[in-house]
């Protein structure tokens, strides 16, 4: 045992060796130790040991990682860990050191979640750890071993789980009984010697000690978890001297930006963090307990509140503390009390404490050119590329204080007689209308905020000081808040407020980018706000800012991002420009300079130009022949051999060439329009899909060719999607054999075919062209043939003579991958299937790849099913057709595989497919192709199981269902004429439902009716039950509703005469199909109606 310990010892200070291949050696002997029982005993003796630091952790890392390998980290099942072990663990973790303890608090949490949280099997645990916290060195002063910051971070990870619901299925979940407990037996009592560690700390000028206020810390973390969704019960009549304890805190800290930043001050910090989240959670979550104690919070906030003046001199941890002060008050007013309780100190918050916080600083400034994407991604954010979203981890009080003056602005003031005053003038309805506001309450933003920024001259060349510059910039912020008052109001309410107070600032827009800047970002903020006339006045601003050029001062760069964001929320929000041309060319210029170093404007260029590609549609394809080869050239200039990942903009700009070609593809002529006009777009598609043939060239041919030829691989999958529509473009561009070999097809869908096949990165329903670039590879090569489609050419010496997989293989590891992997791909993926099995390609000496593409798709097809068979769902017709598909290949080697991946899976599938050919299943078969693929699918299993000698109730129901789904063939044929008279003659009634519809919304929109608000108990039922429904599997992403309506192809088979295969069939074995079964009456009445040449052999019924 102490040979062991020693050895074990000596191979965790070999991992931390710099040489790999010993650490590597260490590792393996040491998985070899693992099976051993005593060896997690081991690694915590060591962890705990007088050993070097290095190896305590080593130790407790590798627990750690086995833990995890052992134990599930879900807590469904008990973690099987020992008592002893768990003991042994409790009195480790109650004395090792932090950098140990943090470590092995990663052991400890999966084993409570699954025998504590989840399983309830630890009832020792809870005593214990109360014990232990009781007898502490800091609670209790005689000498002892337990170290009370070790014993309250093991408390903090027994509560962790409880911050948040443990059963989503159930509407008003009760408070576990677990937490209960802990809350009983440990929090209560932690609550009184909480007071007293804040007195202590509290009672002299001088810091407290770092053990004081890190127990400080520890308690509100655990506190906070333990009430942010519960409530326990013994914990709430204790919240109000717990939140006097947590304002004591609070009133204790600086915000005059002068205190010395040491480890103790930074701890207390963060404790009053933790103290303003808890007060959220109350005033959010538990308004039962909260109310009475608003007032108190408010009063404690608003003293935090008021130092905002300060927040360009505040530490990060000092200004995330004003941000939740802010957020603090919005949550209360927000509450039923919150405008009683608030109101009276609008004035104040605005002048003194919201304002303030939104005005240009010094921090701002130098952000600005030292780090201008963080400043923009703080204060200019747009969804026009992730650089700019809001971000986690960028809480500001800027922002903050932005939301709660959005809050303040749409709140309502006391009733209103009138609504006459000189805000309200500018915003007065037409002639004939009411004035809604008329015996209204009035909100805030018409009474206070608008007035209060009214004060702020827009600086102009007559008036430049800093101090106005400073404070407009504050104005701007402020407007950019007003989002949902803005959209209560008139338009011509919000013309004139752009019109007088924002547009008049790009007149000194050379001299003051700071307030372009922002007057860009609220152009865009408010794009959803601006009437239409108003529209073009607003884009030509932005156009002239997005081209505005660096000079003497400060950078223009935040000014050209903001305006790109502002446009792209312009197009959002449906508005043209007369001609997209000028903005195409400043932005196509823009990237094409030599000059422009910063590869983030070109990536946010490159977004601005497919949210252009994507509005514009039609009116902006005209341009792309024109443009597309400028672009491709920008982006080669990024591309290197061997890039992995590629850069941001190089991706950014791949996603606008795929923009680019769909929407160019989406503009293709109608077979009415005119030859000279088809011949014209013809012609450019070629151009475009040269440029984009050279462009996937370098990409991925260039690589290859660079490459030591033993040392060849794959290019890497970057933005496979987008690249998948580029190919798209290429091949649907394809007009004979001089094309492929020019644009080197073969070689490009090679490549790409390998690509696809080792990619395992599907993100949902995003990656969608790679199945249309099937099937136009497969379509191609039925009219050209392609080089490697079927079989691989073998690979030139030195070397090995094996070939390497033909473009058909590995599209089919795709497919099959896809089936088994992607629910969201699978109707896509399974209509694959039947275009590469049945594709005209192949020839007897090629009929193994067809084999092994038909085992593949139906054992990915069949464990798919099994899957799912519990559940009716649209799974399962494009995973039967894939399978039918497959059968009627290789008959005897699918039925072996279906008997393989579960006994009785013949069975499975014939009876899951005869469901599906009823009238009334769900899923059910309707488009043509999908009945005739059925019938002769039936068709060759009845033949099938007549050959192997059975018969009785499944070759009826099988004879049944194909004559069923022959009838509904039939009439789905008969019924295409009729239902094309049918939508000539209900034209016109369209029209004219049409125009009532028109009618009935102009109503609509004057009828003043409301969206209908969810109540917090119908949200907490609607969530419960889509919970449950995750749960029972019933709402896994099955692909869109768009996918399960896709015309099937089934490539050869369609030009198979299903009747011919039935009749063959029941001319053959008409003894045992009709004399030796009893066929419903009626199926067979309808079957001869619609088949009367089978009359002879159905006398019986007669």
């Amino acid at each position: 045992m102490a040979e062991d310990l020693t050895q074990i010892a000596h191979l965790l200070n070999s991992t931390l060796s710099p040489d790999a291949a010993a650490v590597r050696v260490a590792t393996d002997l040491l998985d070899r130790f693992s099976l051993n029982p005593q060896f997690p005993f081991q690694l915590l003796t060591l962890s705990a040991g007088a050993g070097n630091q290095g190896q305590k952790i080593a130790a407790a890392t590798y627990l750690k990682n086995l833990t995890r390998r052992n134990v599930s980290s879900s807590g469904e099942k008990p973690s099987n860990v020992s008592k002893e072990f768990k003991e042994l663990l409790m009195q480790v973790l109650l004395q090792v050191e932090l950098s140990v303890l943090k470590i092995l608090v990663e052991v400890f949490r999966p084993i409570v979640a699954a025998d504590f949280v989840k399983q309830n099997l630890w009832p020792e645990l809870v005593p214990n750890l109360q014990a232990a916290i009781q007898n502490s060195h800091l609670i209790n002063s005689s000498n002892t071993k337990w170290n009370t910051v070790n014993a309250l971070i093991v408390l903090h990870a027994l509560i962790r789980p409880f911050q948040y619901f443990l059963n989503p299925k159930v509407a008003k979940e009760p408070v576990p009984p677990q937490l209960e407990l802990i809350s009983k037996e440990i929090l209560v009592p932690l609550l009184a010697v909480f007071h007293q560690f804040v007195e202590k700390a509290l009672a002299t000028h001088v810091r407290a000690e770092n053990e004081t206020e890190k127990v400080l810390l520890t308690i509100c973390k655990c506190l906070h978890f333990a009430m942010k969704s519960y409530m326990p019960s013994t914990l709430a009549p204790l919240l109000p001297s717990f939140c006097r304890d947590l304002m004591s805190i609070l009133s204790s800290l600086s915000f005059d930006g002068a205190v010395n930043q040491d480890d103790e001050y930074l701890t207390r910090l963060k404790t009053g963090k933790r103290s303003l989240l808890i007060f959220s959670a109350l005033v959010t979550r538990h308004r039962k307990h909260s109310d009475k104690l608003m007032p108190e919070i408010i009063k404690c906030v608003l003293n935090i509140v008021k130092f905002s003046k300060n927040t360009s001199r505040l530490p990060f941890l000092s200004e995330r503390l004003m941000s939740l002060g802010f957020d603090v008050i919005s949550n209360i007013l927000e509450t039923g009390p919150g405008w009683r309780l608030v109101s009276p100190h609008f004035s104040t918050l605005l002048e003194s404490a919201i304002f303030p916080a939104l005005v240009l600083n010094e921090k701002d400034m130098s952000e600005w050119e030292e780090d201008p994407d963080e400043y923009i991604r703080k204060n200019l954010p747009s969804d026009i590329d992730e650089i700019c979203g809001w971000r986690e981890d960028l809480f500001t009080a800027r922002k903050s204080a932005v939301n709660l003056l959005g809050v303040i602005s749409i709140s309502k003031g006391p009733p209103m007689e009138t609504a006459t005053d000189s805000l309200s003038a500018s915003s007065k309805r037409k002639k004939g209308q009411k004035n809604k506001k008329s015996n209204q309450r009035r909100s805030m933003g018409e009474l206070l905020v608008l007035p209060f920024l009214s004060k702020f001259p827009v600086p102009s060349d007559s008036n430049l000081s800093q101090k106005i510059l400073n404070d407009y910039f504050g104005v701007l912020m402020a407007y950019g808040g007003l989002q949902d008052f803005l959209r209560e109001q008139e338009p011509e309410f919000v013309t004139t407020l752009v019109r007088t107070r924002i547009l008049p600032l790009y007149t000194v827009a050379v001299s003051q980018p700071y307030l372009v800047a922002s007057a860009n970002w609220i152009l865009g903020e408010l794009g959803s706000c601006l009437p239409e006339e108003m529209c073009a006045d607003v884009y030509s601003q932005l156009l002239m800012a997005l081209v505005m050029l660096d000079r003497q001062g400060p950078s223009c760069y935040p000014v050209r991002v903001s305006a790109a964001g502002a446009i792209s929320t312009l197009l959002d929000n449906d508005y043209m420009p007369p001609d997209f041309l000028p903005l195409l060319q400043v932005i196509v210029g823009s990237i094409a300079k030599d000059e422009i170093e910063n590869e983030s404007e070109s990536s946010i260029l490159f977004q601005l130009l497919s949210s252009i590609m994507e509005a514009g549609d039609e009116k902006v394809a005209v341009h792309i022949p024109h443009i597309v080869s400028s672009i491709v050239g920008s982006v080669s200039k990024w591309l290197t051999v061997n890039m992995e990942p590629w850069p941001q903009v190089v991706e950014s700009a791949i996603g606008a060439l795929a923009v680019m070609g769909q929407t160019w593809e989406n503009s293709r002529p109608e077979e009415s329009d005119l030859d000279e006009a088809r011949d014209k777009w013809t012609a450019d598609h070629v151009t475009i899909a040269k440029a984009f043939a050279e462009l996937l060239q370098q990409a991925w041919l260039t690589p290859l060719s660079t490459l030591d030829p033993q040392d060849q691989q794959s290019p890497p999958s970057s933005c496979i999607e987008n690249l998948s529509t580029l190919l798209q473009s290429v091949l649907l561009s394809i007009d004979g054999n001089h094309m492929i070999q020019e644009l080197k097809v073969s070689e490009l869908v090679s490549v790409w075919a390998e690509m696809i096949a080792e990619w395992h990165a599907w993100e949902e329903s995003e990656d969608l062209s790679i199945f249309e670039v099937i099937k136009e590879i497969v379509n191609i090569d039925s009219r050209y043939r392609l080089n490697n489609f079927i079989v691989k050419d073998m690979p030139p010496a030195p070397a090995p003579p094996v070939p390497e997989r033909s473009i058909v293989e590995g599209i089919g590891a795709f497919i099959s991958e896809a089936i088994k992997q992607y629910p969201s791909a699978t109707f896509r993926a399974c209509s694959c299937v039947h275009i590469l099995l049945h594709c005209p390609t192949y020839s007897p000496e090629t009929e193994g790849v067809r084999q092994s593409l038909a085992v593949a798709f139906s054992q990915a097809a069949i464990s798919r099913l099994i899957e799912v068979q519990s559940t009716t769902g649209a799974l399962w017709k494009p995973l039967l057709l894939a399978i039918s598909s497959c059968y009627l290949c290789y008959p005897d080697i699918v039925e072996g595989i279906l008997e393989k991946g579960k006994r009785g899976g013949i069975t499975i599938w014939a009876s899951a497919l005869c469901h599906v050919c009823n009238r009334s299943s769900e899923p059910g078969l309707t488009a043509e192709s999908e009945m005739k693929l059925t019938v002769m699918a039936l068709a060759r299993l009845i033949e099938q199981l007549l050959k192997q000698g059975k018969s009785g109730d499944e070759i009826q129901s099988c004879f049944t269902s194909l004559l069923e789904v022959s009838i509904r063939l039939k009439e789905a044929r008969d019924g295409k004429d009729e239902q094309g008279s049918d939508d000539a003659e209900g034209d016109s009634d369209n029209e004219e439902d049409e125009d009532d519809d028109t009618d009935n919304d102009d109503y609509d929109e004057d009828s003043g009716t409301e969206e209908y608000e969810e109540t917090e108990e119908e949200f907490l039922k609607r969530y419960a039950k889509a919970a449950e429904a995750l749960e029972n599997g019933s709402a896994i992403e099955e692909g869109d509703d768009e996918d399960q309506e896709l015309e099937l192809e089934i490539g050869q088979l369609m030009d198979i005469d299903e009747q011919m295969v039935l009749s063959s069939l029941i001319d053959q074995y008409h003894h045992v199909l009709i004399r030796g079964l009893v066929l419903p009456s009626e199926l067979v009445v309808n079957f001869l109606n619609a088949f009367p040449v089978y009359d002879s052999y159905f006398n019986r019924y007669k």
